[in-house]
């Protein structure tokens, strides 16, 4: 009996395995949003690690994860290396190209909860007042990617990651871009006011000098 159990649980490991194997050997997923901002407000927030907190994700899920930044403050060879609860694990990203302000990528190392590799990054592209923006990744399954991916989908999981993401980024650049409007608006609203200002006083100015002008004429009038 013991023996009939053995060879039917080696069949199901076996047959497991084999459906493990056929699995895809890679994975694409993708998401986009259009976000009511300027893509140079929108890639200042992608191009420097520093101004993650205010969008990503993952900052929501471990607030007090360890971040380390190396490299330039923002572009190509920029890294950020996280480290912390089991919901945001272990890894490492770096800026591989960057090519303001439409398009940016990335190489992504995870190290926990298991080591892999992707490549992710953003396109972006303005039409009239909004820019279209959309958040990629791409990587391969090693075996046990495989496994993982029989219990989990992939476009799902990172999916709803990247609508997060999305959705904070697009808060974030929406506000900035907002500020930004408003500060141009004053700004051009105060120089209206000294050109006003400007043209007022040179009126006085001419007023006076053509009222100098007339009483200087009476006067002369006056002496002859």
């Amino acid at each position: 009996m013991l023996k009939k159990i053995l060879i039917v649980v080696a069949v199901l490991v076996a047959g497991f395995l084999v459906f493990v194997s056929t699995r895809p050997d890679s994975y694409h997923v993708e998401r986009s949003t259009s976000i009511a901002a300027p893509a140079a407000v929108i890639f200042a927030q992608l191009d420097n690690f520093k101004a993650w907190p205010a969008w990503s994700p993952w900052e929501k899920r471990d607030p007090q994860m360890k971040k380390t930044f190396e490299g330039p403050p923002s572009g190509v060879g920029s890294s950020y290396s996280w480290q912390g609860n089991k919901d945001v694990g272990q890894g490492k990203m770096t800026i591989l190209v960057s090519e303001p302000p439409n398009h940016i990528r990335y190489q992504l190392e995870f190290i926990e909860p298991f080591v892999s590799t992707a490549a992710t990054g953003f396109t972006l592209a303005s039409q009239g007042d909004k820019t279209n923006i959309t958040w990629g990744m791409d990587g391969t399954n090693n075996f046990v990617s495989k496994i993982f991916g029989v219990f989990m989908n992939m476009d799902q999981m990172i999916g709803a990651d990247f609508e997060s993401g999305l959705a904070g980024l697009k808060a974030v650049a929406e506000a900035e871009a907002a500020k930004r409007a408003a500060a141009e608006a004053q700004a051009a609203a105060s120089a209206a006011t000294q050109a006003a200002k400007t043209a007022a006083d040179a009126q006085v100015t001419a007023d006076a000098a053509a009222a100098v002008a007339a009483a200087s004429k009476e006067i002369a009038k006056k002496k002859r």
